[in-house]
């Protein structure tokens, strides 16, 4: 069994539909769904704002591979063009996190590969990812250079105009009834 943090954006098109597509995409799987969130673009490409949120994800048949393979099928069926690197998209799916159940206890997943790096090596420097991570996870924790750290802290570190341009909206991706953990 494996758990994975899902971080998702859009920018282009129907961006909340584009999102919502991803939870219904994993459909039983999630466990968690973060608000959603309006940033500025990261990585200093020219574009308009963002949605962004997070999903948790977990099921018993899948590693941190299939997490990447799926979140890559719900992007293609976005129409998601790979043109310019940090430019606009319809849909990105990043897998953030990921652990496996080894004798009962969730074990992080370490992966040096470039087709997927865990954990997301860039994810302790996104305040788009950790503000919403904290809503579905206060606790969680994140390892970077070799060191666990709580994402409160990581959140901590960062500059404040990062953490003011991560703006939670009324928007959500679940229906009403259904809040923000399944």
């Amino acid at each position: 069994m494996s758990r994975a943090v899902l971080s998702i954006g859009s920018n282009l098109g129907d961006r909340l539909a584009h999102l919502r597509s991803v939870v219904d995409g994993f459909g039983d799987r999630v466990v968690a769904v973060s608000p959603v969130y309006t940033t500025a673009p990261w990585g200093g490409v020219e574009q308009d704002d963002y949605l962004n949120a997070i999903v948790v994800v977990e099921d018993p048949e899948l590693d941190r591979a299939d997490w990447l393979r799926l979140g890559q099928q719900l992007e293609q069926a976005a129409d998601r063009v790979r043109e310019v690197r940090w430019g606009a998209r319809t849909l990105d799916v990043d897998v953030i996190w990921c652990a496996e159940r080894v004798d009962g206890a969730l074990v992080v997943c370490r992966s040096d590969d470039p087709t997927l790096t865990l954990p997301h090596p860039q994810a302790h420097r996104r305040a788009f990812v950790l503000i919403p991570w904290l809503d579905v996870e206060s606790d969680a924790t994140l390892e970077v250079d070799g060191h666990t750290e709580a994402i409160t802290d990581l959140l901590d570190e960062l500059p404040v105009d990062e953490r003011a341009g991560v703006h939670r909206t009324e928007l959500s991706l679940l229906p009403a009834a259904e809040g923000s953990a399944l």
